[in-house]
């Protein structure tokens, strides 16, 4: 399987189909075959990047804190678009992945085509409630010191995965699960590439981050799933795959 060498981290990836590229990054925890049932609809006309996380699945579970980041994760993003060169892309991405798409297009405005965030919040502008999620981030992290891989939990996205050892999730909770600022929400009103935001209507943790978003990013669609929780993608695949096909469809031509 191909690995795409980030300065000695080896980054699991995927590429299916061919047409306009369109990069999925999926949740903490998870890994690309949570994206299974997309790329099967999508690849006859679009060329799918799907990838580990560093410190999942096949990607390596580096030792270094270090090399867990925000912004190594956006890199990571960046150096899989140069590969296969793509000037633009289609980013989406769900929970951690999505919020690595925002992060993304803050970054690299350039590169973003249109973005699609699904099931996943732009951070926190309050001090306090960014704290409240990083200790709940630190507390995951020390689980998983604690108990290796049995601290995985039973959700959907995460039932399709494999992990090596639990290190790298370890690594991922303290330096890319948790934020170090509110760079990301500040971001959205500049948003400009077409942006679908999409959340399950059971996925109670993220109503609110996903109305926020829809009302903050200019000429945003909005879109819930019914009868789908935070695996949005798996819960309720053709409608999902519907939403997000009707999205594709009105992008201006690239």
């Amino acid at each position: 399987m191909p690995k795409l060498d980030r300065d000695g981290v080896k980054i699991h990836y995927e590429i299916h189909g061919s047409g306009p590229t369109l990069l999925l990054s999926h949740g903490y925890s998870s890994t690309a075959r949570m994206w299974d049932g997309q790329v099967a609809a999508l690849k006859d006309r679009y060329q799918v990047i799907v990838w580990d996380m560093r410190g999942h699945g096949e990607s390596d579970y580096p030792s270094d804190p270090k090399l867990y980041s925000e912004a190594l994760t956006v890199g990571d993003m960046k150096a899989l678009l140069d590969l296969v060169s793509a000037k633009k892309a289609i980013v989406g991405g769900l929970s951690l992945g999505g919020y690595m798409s925002l992060a993304f297009n803050a970054s690299h405005p350039e590169r973003v085509r249109a973005l699609m965030l699904f099931d996943t919040g732009p951070g926190f502008k309050k001090d306090e409630a960014r704290a409240r999620w990083n200790e709940t981030a630190h507390q995951r992290a020390a689980t998983f010191d604690a108990k290796g891989l049995a601290a995985l939990n039973s959700s959907d996205e995460v039932k399709l995965t494999r992990h090596r050892d639990a290190t790298g999730l370890a690594g991922a909770a303290r330096g890319m699960l948790a934020q170090q600022n509110d760079r990301v929400i500040q971001s959205l009103d500049k948003v400009a590439a077409p942006t679908l935001v999409l959340v399950g209507a059971d996925d109670t943790n993220f109503l609110a981050a996903t109305d926020y978003m829809a009302a903050k990013i200019k000429g945003a669609t909005k879109a819930v799933i019914p009868d789908a929780g935070h695996a949005s993608n798996l819960h309720q695949p053709a409608r999902f795959n519907q939403a997000v096909e009707a999205f594709l469809a009105k992008l201006p031509a690239a």
